[in-house]
């Protein structure tokens, strides 16, 4: 079974950064996969943030870009999440999500919640 485990979570001001950490555990990196990161916040829905698939091929929400950075280490077995110039409104739950093999057809991987099957337990971020 694939386990994703997250990390790096915390507390920061506003403009301050934080790197979220995602370890994965019996995830077949030799094959297609999307990795993601999602979040959410009390009686919400989960909203998708970023995506990186096998290739290297990153895509973004439109609330984060040029802010957050997405990025893995398959020798590591893990992606992160770098998050600069934070805002209040990225205060939520964040969670590390995962799909392998990825579907056909898939150009890209997704930001919905649906297209993935493996989830972490999430870790919080607090900006004040």
């Amino acid at each position: 079974d694939v386990q994703l485990v997250e990390s790096g979570g915390g507390s920061v001001q506003v403009g301050g950064s934080l790197r979220l950490s995602c370890a994965t555990a019996g995830f077949a990196y030799g094959g297609t996969f999307c990795l993601g990161w999602f979040r959410q916040a009390p009686g919400k829905g989960r909203e998708g943030v970023a995506s990186i698939s096998r290739d290297g091929t990153k895509t973004y929400a439109d609330s984060v870009k040029g802010r957050f950075t997405i990025s893995q280490d398959t020798a590591k077995n893990t992606v992160y999440l770098q998050m600069n110039t934070l805002k209040p409104e990225d205060t939520d739950m964040y969670y590390c999500a995962a799909i392998a093999p990825t579907r056909p057809g898939w150009t890209e991987c997704p930001l919905q919640q649906a297209a993935y099957n493996t989830w972490g337990q999430g870790t919080q971020v607090t900006v004040s």
